[in-house]
């Protein structure tokens, strides 16, 4: 079964660049935004948290970092079922102290996902607004990513409710002048042409089967400056790697 899902990979690879919009990540204008000897923390819920995985999204994004030259440092801090609220609690710790160059901001999912246990739009936009500034005020560049999809359907409530939490990702980046990649917007493009009620890229509509991961690891990729020769790159070795 697993070589079978990584048969059908090859069509879905070949079709996910065309899918790609310049709206969904802002592509750098003077090549990869970071450099060599450069650490980069990734703040996070679970979806983080696992990104360091064999099949993670970090994985994959440091084996395209490693396979076009670009000699990076990475930290995982993510952590399962943290929402906004707790990664600003923990932000000094788990980022700051770690005096790292940049950091990508995942959160979102579960502030919406956990219901009456999430956190409420205005305090979101308060936690995440705060998160930010005090990354800039400690000289960390920052990428923020739109939250992923809650279930492989557009028109879930949950990706509704979401909506509006993305919206507000992306205003805030415009604000603070902060990179953004539009992970949400990526993932919805393909979910909106999708023929059958299973899950494809994720293994519950939220969690990432490796095609997902690897969605994520090639966006974050792009809306750092890589190239399009990249990225082709690093198609190549992920799908040498996948058949290894």
């Amino acid at each position: 079964m697993r070589k079978r899902e990584f048969g059908l990979e090859g069509c879905f690879l070949a079709t996910v660049l065309a899918l790609m919009t310049a709206s969904s990540c802002f592509a750098a204008e003077n090549g990869f935004k970071l450099k060599d000897g450069e650490t980069i923390v990734f703040l996070g819920d679970s979806i983080t948290q696992a990104g360091t995985a064999a099949e993670g999204y970090i994985t994959l994004f440091k084996l395209a970092c490693d396979v076009t030259g670009h000699r990076i440092k990475f930290i995982n801090s993510g952590i399962s079922g943290h929402k906004s609220n707790d990664m600003l609690a923990r932000l000094q710790k788990d980022v700051i102290d770690h005096h790292p160059d940049w950091v990508s901001i995942s959160c979102g999912v579960n502030d919406v996902w956990h219901g009456e246990r999430g956190v409420p739009l205005p305090d979101y936009k308060k936690n995440m607004t705060k998160i930010v500034d005090r990354c800039l005020a400690a000289g960390i560049k920052v990428l923020l990513l739109t939250a992923t999809p809650i279930y492989e359907d557009p028109n879930s409530k949950e990706n509704k409710k979401l909506a509006a939490y993305n919206d507000f990702l992306r205003q805030l980046a415009k604000e603070k002048k902060v990179l953004l990649c539009d992970l949400n917007e990526a993932f919805m493009s393909l979910y909106a042409k999708k023929r059958t009620k299973d899950n494809i890229w994720t293994t519950d509509g939220v969690h990432m089967k490796p095609r997902g991961n690897r969605l994520m690891a090639r966006e974050i990729f792009r809306a750092l400056g890589a190239t399009r020769q990249e990225i082709n790159r690093a198609n190549w070795r992920w799908e040498l790697k996948e058949n290894l």
